[in-house]
């Protein structure tokens, strides 16, 4: 019998804890309804939710094994090396990534990663030889490290801070007229935004938001450490931004629509802009390299998606729009190509990576 949790829904939930204790944070809120959205289905693909890259083209898979191949090839070939993949989907981006990577005689053990079941199946059936992770504590901790993570830090929880008359406050979550919306806290939180932090928000209107996420600094702050003292190098790709802003970036995702971040807890992916000039500071405060952040167009043209494309289309000319459509959609500046931010890191030791 399934337990009554489990089916109970996550807005009933929700509005009986506001009631009982009062507004909840919108880390929180986040953080709930992306785990039980994330437990028990696959969101990707035309049937789902949203698409990702990687199933967008295998080309975008291939370039990101090449490039973890060429790193492992400029660094010596380090032996005992390993493939780590943050929320590896279906699978697909490790399994081009792999290929690609074979062809150069890298053959990485594989580590995901992932907290949802149902995608652990699909994974399962993609990358039989994986080893399975709830968070990056239980990584080998032994030899160089090939991270990615693709649209993984987006549905990290964040927290949301607004400016009042009498100062920062946290944006809530509460329960009013009958619906969960977002409310404003009663905590100063004015030592939170310290201005040798964020100059950029002296004299700034009431109403202002300014949007960060512990989870994601604390997981590129592992990761450096991971590397610092292992050796390897990371890409982690998302869309987001690079210079520090204001405003509210959190969105809902259902059947390929945007629908209202409140209204339907766990059943919509949950997600919001990655900061990576933050992120970038949280590797750098710990002594890694970072080896820059670029728009996911120029990076995949760097690495020659274009010369790629036409090669495919070659071999398989009655496919040849549908290759080159995939390749307008990954690096389009009106598409992904501009959203998305690619983000490099490496051990000290590790050499500089092609694309940034």
């Amino acid at each position: 019998m399934t337990a009554p949790h489990e089916t109970e829904a996550l807005t009933a939930i929700f509005r009986r804890l506001i009631e009982n204790y009062g507004p909840i944070s919108l880390a929180h809120y986040m953080g709930e309804s992306n785990a039980r959205y994330y437990a028990g289905k696959d969101p990707l693909g035309e049937d789902g939710d949203f698409i990702t890259a990687p199933e967008i083209s295998q080309m975008f898979g291939e370039l990101i094994g090449l490039w973890l191949a060429d790193m492992w090839i400029n660094a010596g070939r380090p032996e005992e090396v390993h493939y780590v993949e943050l929320g590896p989907g279906r699978g697909t981006l490790a399994q081009d990534a792999l290929r690609a990577m074979r062809r150069y005689g890298l053959e990485p053990s594989v580590h995901f990663v992932e907290g949802s079941t149902a995608l652990k199946a699909i994974q399962l059936e993609a990358v039989p030889q994986a080893y399975w992770h709830d968070d990056l504590s239980t990584l080998p901790m032994y030899g160089p490290l090939l991270i990615v993570g693709n649209e993984f830090l987006d549905a990290l929880p964040v927290r949301q801070l607004v400016r009042t008359e009498a100062g920062w406050r946290e944006r809530m979550v509460g329960w009013q007229d009958g619906r969960l919306l977002p409310v404003i806290g009663t905590m100063p939180m004015d030592a939170a935004l310290r201005a040798e932090q964020r100059p950029d928000l002296r004299g700034t209107p009431d109403g202002t938001i300014v949007e960060t996420s512990p989870a994601a600094a604390a997981v590129v702050y592992e990761i450096a450490g991971r590397l610092i003292d292992q050796g390897g190098a990371a890409l982690l790709i998302d869309y987001g931004y690079d210079e520090p802003r204001t405003g509210s970036t959190l969105q809902a995702v259902r059947a390929h629509m945007k629908v209202d971040p409140f209204a339907l807890p766990g059943e919509a992916d949950l997600t919001a802009h990655v900061d990576f000039h933050a992120l970038s500071n949280a590797a750098l405060s710990r002594g890694c390299r970072w080896l820059g952040t670029v728009e996911q167009g120029r990076f995949l043209r760097n690495l020659g998606i274009e010369a790629r494309a036409e090669a495919l289309a070659k071999v398989a000319p009655e496919h040849a729009e549908a290759i080159h459509s995939a390749c307008t959609r990954l690096t389009a500046e009106g598409q992904m190509g501009a959203l998305f931010k690619v983000l490099g890191l490496a051990a000290p030791n590790w050499p500089d990576g092609a694309g940034f």
